[in-house]
């Protein structure tokens, strides 16, 4: 698996690394493609399989572990996995693409270990914990209270 460059955005929900993501794939002299993670969870609202995630099963998602297909993968909460397929990378970097990530920090340490060279990896640090939570109010209260706990845990 040889190609283009991977860059990885990771922070706690909030943060504003979707935001940068996005603005960073408007810029056409970038060359850089979205990678699309797969998850074990249910579709919520509007995602469609493909565009925000590959939606897949426990059962399925273990599977494509056992036959070694993930870069790196991640069971975030019981049986919600997380992953990056190799075979989306490989798709993006056919296409000559720069690969652009927005995962967990611990799956993107494992891309950058897998691609030392290859591999940007860039935290978003919030402003505050305070601002974190006002941001956080304004999305999911389900997702406020998974972040919040997550950064209680933090050093």
């Amino acid at each position: 698996m040889k190609g283009g460059k991977l860059i990885i955005f990771s922070a706690p929900s909030g943060s504003g690394k979707t935001t940068i993501v996005r603005h960073l794939l408007e810029q056409p002299d970038l060359n850089l493609a979205f990678s699309v993670s797969a998850t074990s969870r249910p579709r919520r609202g509007k995602e469609k399989n493909g565009e925000h995630y590959y939606f897949m099963t426990v059962s399925e998602f273990k599977k494509h572990i056992k036959n070694d297909d993930f870069l790196e993968w991640e069971e975030v909460y019981r049986d919600n996995f997380y992953g990056t397929l190799k075979n989306e990378v490989e798709r993006l970097w056919a296409e000559g693409k720069n690969v652009i990530f927005d995962i967990d920090v611990a799956g993107g340490l494992r891309i950058k270990k897998k691609f030392p060279k290859e591999t940007l990896a860039v935290f978003v640090k919030p402003p505050s914990v305070d601002e974190l939570k006002i941001r956080l109010k304004k999305e999911v209260p389900k997702v406020m209270t998974k972040s919040i706990c997550v950064l209680r845990r933090l050093p």
